[in-house]
């Protein structure tokens, strides 16, 4: 399909938000909606991601409605972690939604789940465009996703603080940070914040040798250390000892966050393995909420205008991607079909700093 619309030819756009929640969301949808209506066009938000597209839940969005909103973490218009193929008639939901609004364009704002959910949609049929959405920063095709600025900045500032305890009381605290799958943010915010490890789910660990390096750490007189490790990393020998919840997601992720971490067994085998007083802190949700940076609210704010310049060429069943410093449009399936993981040659650079 290719749809050119005019200002004597408005579209109807609709859109959501969906999966975790990302500082950043509320600039996409002013951008998103000012973008939208100074071309004269219709605006509707569907409520709790892919979930109010299918049962019609939906509001219409005007400028009094996003004024400001870029300045707030969260998302106005809720979100979900609702995978329409696995519901019973979900995207038959969707279809008969899109027609009944007859909407020219769904814009998805998402990370992995949420555009491989759109990828599909648009290979069904249906005008989609994709934004990229993730703190973890592990989406393909796109140099970098809203949301990671801030969660760097929030997990830096915890280090920092964390730092001065540490060094009070002459202990190791080790850290977890979110990260599935890739470990972009323990990477960047251990880095930023002087981690003196960093574990992430791309380098398998070894228990032992990170110990040796923190004694030696502390025979240098250095009695003090901060471990940040992500939530998925792993040591093959420990990996019976992390118990997370058999629960599974819409979406067959298991429930991360949940049991016992990655964080609580390596500071229980540091302990042991080492006599050195350890403690762990897992930061858990609050690295995903609060009020976006300044980085963040820039990029949310031109993603979303990118995308309505988007719809209004055509470009359906692409997503507005970073490149440099422009916005380009890639296709979708380009994001979707493997996860942007961290690249040996940056984790060794990393390595230089340990100990």
């Amino acid at each position: 399909m290719n749809i050119l619309k005019t200002e004597e030819n408005n579209m109807h756009i609709g859109l959501l938000t969906g999966g975790g929640d990302a500082p950043g969301l509320n600039a996409v949808i002013r951008g998103i909606t000012v973008r939208g209506k100074m071309r004269g066009h219709k605006i509707t938000g569907f409520l709790r991601g892919w979930k109010g597209a299918i049962e019609n839940d939906a509001v219409e969005l005007d400028l009094n409605m996003v004024r400001d909103i870029h300045m707030e973490g969260g998302t106005i218009l809720l979100s979900s972690r609702t995978n329409p193929f696995k519901l019973e008639n979900g995207f038959e939901g969707i279809r008969k939604t899109c027609k009944d609004m007859r909407l020219d364009c769904l814009i998805a704002i998402g990370g992995e789940d949420t555009l491989g959910v759109a990828s599909r949609l648009n290979g069904e049929g249906l005008p989609v465009i994709g934004i990229p959405k993730t703190i973890d920063n592990d989406l393909s095709a796109t140099d970098c996703t809203f949301g990671f600025d801030t969660a760097i900045n929030y997990v830096m500032k915890a280090l920092d603080m964390l730092h001065t305890t540490a060094r009070s009381h002459e202990r190791i605290i080790v850290v977890e940070i979110m990260g599935r799958h890739a470990g972009w943010l323990a990477l960047h915010a251990g880095m930023a914040g002087g981690a003196h490890v960093i574990l992430i789910p791309e380098q398998e660990f070894n228990t032992d040798e990170v110990c040796d390096l923190l004694k030696k750490r502390y025979s240098e007189g250095n009695r003090y250390a901060i471990v940040a490790v992500a939530e998925g990393a792993i040591d093959p020998k420990l990996q019976r000892h992390v118990m997370h919840s058999a629960e599974k997601d819409a979406f067959g992720h298991v429930q991360l966050g949940t049991g016992i971490g990655i964080g609580e067994v390596l500071k229980n085998e540091i302990a042991d393995r080492t006599d050195l007083e350890t403690r762990h802190v897992v930061l858990g949700h609050v690295q995903r909420g609060g009020s976006p940076t300044a980085f963040d609210r820039v990029l949310g704010t031109r993603l979303g205008v990118k995308a309505v310049e988007m719809a209004e060429q055509g470009m359906f069943g692409k997503m507005a991607a970073l490149h440099g410093t422009e916005l380009v449009a890639v296709e979708l399936e380009k994001a979707v079909g493997t996860l942007k993981t961290v690249p040996v040659e940056q984790y060794d650079a990393a390595k230089l700093f340990f100990g």
